[in-house]
């Protein structure tokens, strides 16, 4: 079953030209779809397309219906500096009519998911930036959405702290199995994090391939070691060749 689909979509945007397309790609329920391209080829605009921030100049977006079934995480936390972390997190739910004391039960439940229970009153400046990132995944699954769309949310966090919110977002995705598409400039998170890779071409960005990642979700221990892996990596490198070549 499709959660959301572009089909044969393109943006212009005024003085620029084309931005995107024409650009198709479907969506399906509780699957994880990793967008990667070179700069400026459209990946963060077919994102906004999929998350009705914004609409395409030719071609359709198919989206579930329903307020708060899609989630966005940006690549900055983008928190309320003045609120709590709890707060942060239950403001979803209270604009969408959800009581306060209701709301704050499901932020602080939300935020025990992602390992910060401890951190509920805590404010964005008092944070990490890999604190911070997870108040912002907790944000987006506390309203627990169909399609959770990720936009480069780990690119200005160390290795380290990358690999392990990877881990996180798998385990998070395991429990509720939503829809997930993110954009990313790592071919190794694209092919450790997604079933699915589609390449794009350099911008206005089209479709150059689609690889297949085998193996289960969430990743076991050793995987980016393992050959499944290593071949996804090497065929999503040679899409991307190709797509800045087209």
């Amino acid at each position: 079953m499709s959660v959301a689909a572009l089909r044969q979509v393109e943006v212009d945007y005024a003085g620029r030209g084309k931005a995107l397309g024409p650009f198709s790609l479907d969506i399906g329920a509780g699957e994880i779809v990793a967008l990667v391209g070179p700069s400026g080829c459209g990946k963060s605009t077919a994102l906004r397309l999929l998350a009705g921030l914004e609409a395409p100049t030719r071609g359709e977006v198919a989206r579930t219906p329903g307020r708060g079934e899609t989630a966005v995480v940006f690549q900055a936390p983008t928190l309320a500096p003045w609120l709590s972390a709890r707060a942060n997190v239950a403001l979803p739910l209270e604009l969408a009519g959800v009581g306060r004391r209701e709301a704050a039960a499901r932020a602080e439940a939300a935020l025990a998911r992602v390992g910060l229970g401890a951190a509920a009153d805590a404010r964005p400046a008092q944070l990490s930036g890999g604190m911070a990132m997870r108040v912002s995944l907790a944000r987006a699954l506390v309203t627990e959405p169909k399609l959770l769309l990720l936009d480069e949310p780990f690119a200005a966090l160390d290795e380290i702290t990358r690999r392990a919110l990877a881990d996180d977002v798998l385990a998070l995705w395991a429990q509720a199995k939503p829809a997930i598409v993110f954009v990313t400039h790592n071919v190794e998170e694209a092919a450790y994090m997604a079933d699915r890779v589609a390449v794009m071409t350099r911008g206005p960005g089209r479709i150059a391939g689609e690889a297949k990642v085998a193996g289960p979700l969430p990743r076991p221990t050793g995987f980016r070691t393992a050959a499944a892996f290593r071949d996804t990596v090497e065929a999503v490198s040679g899409l991307l060749g190709q797509g800045m070549a087209a």
